[in-house]
C-alpha cells in the first residue's frame, strides 16, 4: 500500500506517521513540500508517486482567523481539495478527505449523522463544506471524514493549551454551552488507517469523533482532574463557566456538534475504541 498524505506535520498526520503499518510505503509532505492549492504541483507529485490513496490531513484550521482570511481559507480547504480529489481520479486513487462538525449548525441539539443538512455558521465551516462538496463531486472514490475537537500530544489544541494555562493561574474560563465530543487524534488516524485497507473501499460521507460528550468547561475539568494525578499545582486550577455570550471570538460556532459515529464504526472490521485521556495527559506531562 503506497500512501501520499498531505499535513503530515499536523495533529492527525503526526498521528498517522506514527501508526502507518510498516509495510506500508508513505510519501510524507507538508505545506513547504506540496502546496494544495497550486493543481500543477499537485498533478505532478501523484503522477510521480502513484500513491494507492491520498489522506488529505491538511487545512486552514484556524477558525477565527478565516473570518478576515477568507481567500486563504477557500484556497486550503476547497480548492486544495479538489486539485487532490481530481488528481486521485487521474491515477485510480482513493481520496480521504478529513472534514469538521462546523460544516453544522448545532441550532437543534440532535445527534448529528450523515444525511443531516449541513449549514454552517463561519468562514471556516464553509469552506470545509465547499471542500467536501468539491471533492465528492470530482472523484467517486472519495471519503470524507467529519470530525470534532481534535486533541493529541502534538501541535497546537485545547489540552495543551489548558496545561499551561493551569500553570499560569489560578481560574480559567471556559465556555460551558457549546457541547461536543472531544476526539484524539490517534483515535482518528486508527480509523483512517482501518479504513485505506479495506479491499471494499467505502465512499462518500462518514463521522467519526469521541463518545463522550460534554462542554468545553467539561473538557477542561477533566483534563485538570487528571493533570492533578500527576501534577499536584493542577488541584488548584478552578475551572470558571461561562456563556458563549461572554467570550470574545471573531467566529460563531455550533452549540451542539455531536457527531454520530456509527457509519464508519459498523463499516470498520473491528471498532475504534477511546483512548483514555489519562493516557495522553501522561504523556504530556512526562
Amino acid at each position: 500500500m503506497r500512501i501520499l498524505l498531505t499535513g503530515s506535520k499536523g495533529q492527525v498526520g503526526s498521528c498517522l506517521r506514527d501508526r502507518l503499518p510498516e509495510n506500508w510505503e508513505l510519501i510524507a509532505s507538508d505545506s513547504q513540500t506540496l502546496n494544495i492549492t497550486d493543481a500543477h504541483n499537485v498533478h505532478n507529485m501523484v503522477k510521480t508517486f502513484e500513491p494507492d490513496v491520498i489522506i488529505n490531513a491538511a487545512g486552514y484550521t484556524k477558525v477565527d482567523a478565516a473570518e478576515t482570511d477568507k481567500a486563504k481559507a477557500f484556497a486550503v480547504n476547497a480548492t486544495g481539495t479538489l486539485n487532490l480529489a481530481q488528481a486521485a481520479r487521474a491515477i485510480g486513487a482513493r481520496l480521504i478527505h478529513l472534514s469538521t462538525e462546523q460544516v453544522f449548525d448545532g441550532h437543534h441539539h440532535v445527534i448529528l449523522t450523515e444525511n443531516m443538512a449541513p449549514n454552517p455558521l463561519n468562514v471556516y465551516g464553509h469552506s470545509k463544506l465547499a471542500g467536501e462538496l468539491l471533492a465528492l463531486n470530482a472523484h467517486v472514490d472519495t471519503a470524507v471524514i467529519r470530525t470534532s475537537w481534535v486533541y493529541s500530544e502534538h501541535g497546537h489544541n485545547f489540552v495543551k493549551i489548558m496545561l499551561q494555562k493551569g500553570l499560569e493561574t489560578s481560574t480559567i474560563r471556559v465556555v460551558e454551552d457549546q457541547i461536543g465530543c472531544p476526539t484524539y487524534a490517534g483515535d482518528l488516524a486508527e480509523a483512517i488507517i482501518r479504513l485505506a485497507a479495506l479491499t471494499n473501499p467505502a465512499r462518500g460521507i462518514m463521522h467519526f469523533a469521541g463518545s463522550q460528550q460534554m462542554s468545553w468547561a467539561d473538557f477542561a475539568q477533566r483534563i485538570f482532574a487528571e493533570a492533578a494525578e500527576i501534577d499536584e499545582r493542577y488541584k488548584q486550577v478552578k475551572v470558571e463557566r461561562i456563556a458563549t455570550a461572554d467570550y470574545q471570538s471573531a467566529a460563531t460556532r455550533p452549540e451542539f456538534g455531536i457527531l454520530d459515529s456509527r457509519t464508519i464504526q459498523n463499516i470498520l472490521p473491528e471498532p475504534v475504541a477511546d483512548t483514555p485521556l489519562a493516557h495522553i495527559i501522561a504523556k504530556l506531562l512526562a
